[in-house]
């Protein structure tokens, strides 16, 4: 008997401008730098070709404009999608790295008692549940050839991990900027996945 396989690529955005180096999350304002938009060229190069049948991103305006040259090579509209946004994040608008961080002010040490849930935002259990369904809607869409979904980091590195069987809490994360994570299905199971950078030299 013939398989009908089908892909599913994630992507993540391209480099998003943000001078002020916060932690934007899913604040509106935040677009790709002109690093990121080529990052986006490049990344939507790779689709050249293949046989795309769906395509959808988030809404925020990183994500639909890492999109939007991806839908100029497969003459696909972009489905806007909710359950393939950024990950909640109570720390949304702070600066987060370097000594400069506003981490270090103990009224919001409350919010770092528990790194597995975690108790800083969404739970990984929850944006694995809408990652998935997602996933499986856009498999079933392109069903026998390849779907495109632009998110971003956290949400797609959730996902590497339930197909590794690995725990969804984590230190680590292999999803670089516009970064394509691509996962087969036979039917509606998962039965191998990959992980390429198109535009690891920009």
């Amino acid at each position: 008997m013939t398989r009908t396989l089908t892909t599913v690529h994630l992507v993540r955005h391209g480099e998003v401008f943000n001078p002020t180096k916060i932690l934007y999350g899913r604040m509106p304002g935040y677009h790709l730098s002109s690093r990121g938009q080529s990052m986006a060229a490049v990344t939507a190069r790779y689709f050249e070709g293949r046989d795309v049948a769906y395509l959808a991103a988030s809404p925020l305006e990183r994500a639909q404009e890492t999109a939007q040259p991806i839908a100029e090579v497969t003459g696909l509209d972009v489905d806007t999608r909710e359950d393939i946004i950024e990950a909640g994040n109570l720390f949304e608008g702070l600066r987060t790295k370097g000594w400069r961080s506003q981490l270090w002010n103990p009224v919001r040490w409350r919010h770092m008692t528990n790194p597995t849930t975690p108790s800083w935002g969404e739970a990984y259990e929850d944006i694995l549940e809408r990652m998935m369904r997602a996933v499986r809607d856009a498999r079933a869409r392109a069903e026998g050839r390849e779907a495109v979904m632009v998110s971003h980091q956290l949400p797609i590195v959730t996902v590497q991990r339930f197909v590794q069987g690995k725990p969804l809490a984590h230190i680590s994360r292999e999803c670089d900027l516009a970064s394509v994570t691509s996962l087969v299905f036979d039917g509606d199971v998962v039965v191998d996945w990959s992980y390429n950078r198109p535009a690891k030299d920009i």
